[in-house]
């Protein structure tokens, strides 16, 4: 496939945006005490009770301040226990954060008439304890001179005109956060934006860090929006790597070879994401994945390697021709032509236009080269085609829309997301 330089920049790496903070953690690089601690976030099937839960975060505290076990794999292991800040029975909440060569650190919130209450600092660790009887839905942020910061390991968090804020304990609509252990990829945010209802659909997204986020770099999707009172979102967010984990063979671009990761990328998804959801909130009678762009493309893949996975799959301006950009490897269009019909029911858009009208100038046998077109428009097209032929029968399990002129960007996503959330809320 051929295209202009500036248009393959667009439809490839627009999406990518920098991680709130590195592998090691929010706000600082991996210490010293971190590599010996244990780094399995495995799921216990069986859940301890509350007071062993807090009881085994206040172990872990105590690890971190004495210097045994390093400050990032103790703030993860309590955020996926019981969470930031701690219930400690009662109306008492342990607050904790890195010292992080602060000498002074205060929390404010919704409690305390956001008057800032100094937190004491013990070895690494600042730490303070507040009686807050009704934590639901309390706001707080920490405290550092005149600067008022969101607390970057609360689980439960928020934006307004302020800024992001950490929640005590969530209520209602609310965002949830963890923080993901990569393997052999790299560390990453995972949000979940939990709805007020009980949750009957789950949505995995890719992208996570440009699905909420109004402030985020290209723009968010306001994905929120366009969600029902029992649908759940699970965004995971991107890394450098974006490019080598959203796609499924290697493609020739930039004068490099890249990508062919995707099948690592969705193990982990299946080891760490899904299990951790599941664990947390149960597994809801439907379960979908949407992605735009590269996200596009990763989600189809997911849906071929596992169907039993997914009741639904949205690609929009799927990347749907990697593999043939500069190269001659197998697309996914190929892929799904030789592997016939799984079943899932998949949704797929474009904007932008066809051009002069969509060919094969690779003699590959695809009508999804347009040197003209836009936003992936032909292999969107072409993908169509090809899963109808396979056996997927249109406004049934099969959906195409084309959003004429529309450009490849979040902006255009969020415009017309709630197309295939409404979809997938209708299953």
């Amino acid at each position: 496939m051929k295209f202009r330089s500036d248009a393959l920049h667009l439809l490839i790496l627009l999406p990518f945006t920098p991680l709130l903070a590195c592998a090691g953690g929010p706000g600082g690089t991996k210490d010293a005490a971190d590599d010996t601690a244990a780094d399995d976030t495995a799921v216990d099937t069986a859940p301890p009770t509350e007071e062993e839960q807090t009881a085994a975060d206040l172990k872990t505290v105590e690890a971190m301040i004495a210097g045994e076990l390093g400050l990032t794999d103790g703030m993860l292991t309590v955020s996926l226990s019981g969470g930031w800040p701690i219930h400690l029975g009662g109306d008492e909440y342990l607050f904790a954060a890195p010292a992080q060569g602060r000498e002074r650190l205060a929390v404010a919130g919704d409690f305390n008439g956001w008057t800032p209450a100094d937190m004491a600092l013990e070895g690494p660790l600042f730490t303070l304890t507040v009686s807050i009887p009704a934590p639901e839905g309390q706001l707080y942020k920490l405290v550092e001179g005149e600067v008022y910061a969101a607390d970057p390991w609360s689980r439960a968090y928020g934006q307004d005109e302020f800024g992001e804020h950490s929640i005590v304990r969530g209520a209602g609509r609310h965002l949830e956060r963890y923080y993901i252990r990569g393997g052999a990829l790299d560390d990453r945010w995972m949000r979940v934006w939990v709805p007020a209802g009980e949750v009957t659909h789950t949505l995995y997204v890719h992208d996570g860090q440009n699905l909420f986020d109004p402030e985020a770099m290209w723009g968010g999707w306001r994905l929120q929006e366009s969600l029902g009172p029992n649908t759940m979102a699970v965004g995971l967010d991107n890394t450098m790597a974006r490019m080598d984990e959203y796609t499924h063979v290697q493609d020739f671009i930039y004068g490099e070879w890249m990508g062919g990761k995707g099948d690592a990328y969705a193990e982990l998804w299946m080891s760490a994401v899904r299990p951790l959801i599941r664990e947390q909130y149960g597994e809801a009678d439907t379960v979908g994945m949407m992605g735009s762009s590269l996200g596009g493309l990763i989600s189809v893949h997911f849906a071929q390697l596992h169907p039993e996975e997914l009741d639904f799959v949205a690609s929009l301006s799927g990347t749907l021709g990697w593999g043939s950009i500069g190269a001659e490897n197998e697309t996914l269009i190929e892929r799904v032509a030789a592997g016939g019909f799984t079943g899932v029911p998949i949704y797929l858009d474009s904007g932008g236009e066809p051009g002069e009208g969509c060919i094969d100038t690779d003699k590959d046998g695809l009508l999804d080269d347009a040197p003209d077109s836009s936003d992936n428009y032909c292999e969107t097209r072409q993908m169509a085609d090809t899963l109808a032929a396979a056996g997927w029968t249109w406004d049934t399990d099969l959906w195409h829309w084309w959003e004429a002129g529309a450009e490849h960007n979040e902006a255009a996503w969020a415009d017309r997301v709630n197309l295939p959330v409404g979809l997938f809320e209708s299953l």
